[in-house]
């Protein structure tokens, strides 16, 4: 596996190893001994699917108490991902990065605990795809704005993205829970 650093020390892509001929391609999604060799030893309790049409914005969601991390993939379609560091206490606080995953190029990126996350897809429809450190606690999600300015992050957007109710809702870094 390729291990690839981004701007924030922490998130990481990983380029699995992909063996492919006229037949299709194989490629392992997860296994716990190379993660380990890139510094990922958490462990996974629950996964999840997402499908999303073009436009689509989720994000960005995180949990305050019970904090997930999150190793995630995209299995159909093309999204741009981010990440967000929302730690009062690091350099990189209010810092973002973004990176494309696709079903092409088979990319995953782990985000670790004490970052939000979130991502807009930019294919017709994309199959969203990860793995969480600690199960969904509705009561303990947050969702920072995803427009704030405070932040800038540079969505490739076309237009007016589709959004939930919850994340119309977001608040801006400013007003927002973060971690310690």
């Amino acid at each position: 596996m390729n291990i690839i650093s981004t701007e924030l020390p922490e998130v990481l892509i990983l380029e699995p190893r992909v063996f492919g001929d006229d037949r299709g391609f194989f490629m392992e999604s997860y296994n716990k001994r190379a993660m380990a060799e890139a510094g990922i030893t958490a462990e996974f309790v629950q996964d999840n699917h997402s499908r999303s049409a073009r436009g689509v914005l989720r994000g960005l969601h995180y949990q305050l108490r019970r904090p997930q991390g999150k190793l995630v993939r995209v299995v159909a379609g093309r999204v741009f991902d981010v990440a967000v560091d929302l730690r009062r206490s690091s350099p990189g606080f209010g810092r973002w990065v973004g990176f494309e995953l696709s079903e092409a190029n088979k990319r995953m990126a782990w985000i670790p605990p004490g970052f939000g996350h979130g991502f807009l897809v930019l294919s017709d429809s994309a199959d969203f795809l990860y793995k969480t450190t600690d199960y969904y606690a509705p009561e303990h999600e947050r969702c920072v704005l995803w427009n704030d300015p405070a932040l800038g992050v540079e969505w490739p957007l076309a237009g007016e993205p589709l959004l939930s109710a919850k994340d119309r809702a977001g608040v801006r870094l400013g007003d927002a829970e973060v971690y310690p």
